[in-house]
């Protein structure tokens, strides 16, 4: 359930979804980078993170 509520955030506003997983690490840096520079590529490595980082 929790893993959902993350990806509806992505969908949204990628870089609290990435910072909800990660912390202020280095993938949230560089999803807020791809959000800058499109909204799309931002979405699609915050659900990458969150898929690949279960736990």
């Amino acid at each position: 359930m929790n893993d959902i509520i993350k990806i509806i955030c992505a969908i949204i506003l990628p870089p609290l979804a990435a910072f909800l997983q990660v912390g202020f690490g280095k993938h949230f840096w560089i999803n807020l980078v791809l959000t800058f520079l499109g909204f799309i590529p931002g979405m699609i490595h915050a659900i990458w993170i969150i898929v690949k980082n279960k736990q």
